[in-house]
């Protein structure tokens, strides 16, 4: 079980887009990124990352409302293994499965269950149903079973449902991954309507060459922009010198990577609060005292910024009320907070035994 966990880590891929985060799942053959198009929707492109792959925009080319599926293309050179299908007639109830993916936009968890119903009918669709616990931004990710083969797309749970998940069988990527390889990789979508799969140039204006229904293709959605004191926000972040397109976490939140360090800065509306907070590392597992000592010590030196630690994480921390988010005082401010947790964080682990959170990338 361990080596299958392992093995899907390098194929399993991060998804955020401004509105959400999700999971999808790196496919050799086709060379496609697989999802649920409801973590895409409304979306051109979106960010894409996993251990093997460099977080980088990529192409919504395929979206398909009524199985809940989309592709991705993959945006750069990698070598991403391989991994194996299962059939629809392989899996049985009582079999044991694994869920994996980035829920709550943490990296890579996993979870295992067991299938109770191989034929779960929603409208003309079959699903797997099954408790391997799935959560928000799992959605996409694959279903797995012991032998390490994939047998389903991880679609929806039952709210308040304890752990009952629904998974698309296999059988029904298959069938999509025949039909859009005719036109790859021209963007394409299926109508919900009729279930007719248009290619691009064969669509007029926003409607169905088959029926006449109203369809979304995902090259034709205006790109997403920034609103109100998000956009403030973001033309902060540039002139700090990030890219918002890749920092984007959902809505009204942004992941920034300053040298080692990780920042994350939210936005919260009804109290009108803007947090930016640096997981630096975590707690040695001894000797904890003079570290201590140094985080507050620098909490009486430093100007705006509060240390703290949470569980085992410490984290240095930035507020600031969106009545006083002046652009040249919050420019300071951000980049005191990136520049300042990119300092910390290494005298944390080199000076005091700390452990990364994350490990810092080789440049290459």
């Amino acid at each position: 079980m361990q080596e299958v966990i392992e093995h899907y880590r390098n194929v399993v891929i991060q998804i955020a887009t401004p509105y959400s985060t999700g999971t999808g799942f790196y496919l050799k053959k086709p060379n496609l990124i697989v999802t649920n198009e409801h973590v895409v929707r409304g979306n051109k492109s979106v960010v894409v990352t996993c251990d093997g792959v460099r977080k980088c925009s990529s192409r919504v080319l395929y979206t398909d409302p009524m199985h809940d599926l989309a592709f991705l293309e993959i945006p750069e050179v990698h070598d991403l293994p391989d991994i194996p299908f299962g059939s629809d007639q392989s899996p049985q109830a009582g079999d044991k499965v694994i869920a994996v993916g980035h829920p709550f936009g943490l990296k890579y968890t996993s979870t295992q269950g067991i299938i109770s119903n191989i034929d779960h009918q929603l409208g003309d669709i079959k699903y797997l149903q099954h408790d391997a616990a799935l959560n928000p931004g799992n959605s996409g990710g694959p279903l797995i079973n012991m032998r390490g083969e994939v047998i389903g797309i991880n679609t929806f749970v039952v709210r308040d449902g304890d752990n009952i998940g629904f998974s698309l069988p296999i059988s029904y990527l298959e069938k999509a991954l025949d039909e859009y390889g005719k036109g790859y990789p021209e963007a394409a979508v299926r109508c919900a309507a009729c279930l007719h799969l248009s290619f691009e140039s064969k669509i007029e204006g926003k409607y169905c060459p088959n029926c006449g229904a109203k369809v979304e293709i995902a090259s034709q959605i205006e790109p997403y922009q920034a609103v109100g004191l998000a956009k403030t926000i973001e033309e902060l972040l540039v002139q700090t010198g990030h890219d918002v397109e890749l920092s984007r976490r959902g809505p009204n939140a942004w992941e920034i990577e300053q040298g080692s360090a990780r920042i994350m800065i939210s936005y919260y509306e009804k109290n009108g609060l803007i947090t930016g907070d640096a997981y630096l590392c975590r707690l040695p597992k001894e000797k904890i005292l003079p570290l201590y000592k140094f985080l507050l010590r620098q909490n009486y030196e430093l100007k705006g910024l509060t240390f703290s630690v949470r569980g085992q994480e410490i984290i240095l921390s930035l507020l600031i009320f969106d009545q006083y988010l002046d652009g040249d005082t919050a420019s300071k401010l951000f980049r005191h907070l990136f520049e300042t947790a990119d300092h910390f964080d290494n005298i944390l682990v080199e000076e005091y035994g700390a452990k990364w959170i994350y490990e810092p990338e080789e440049e290459v």
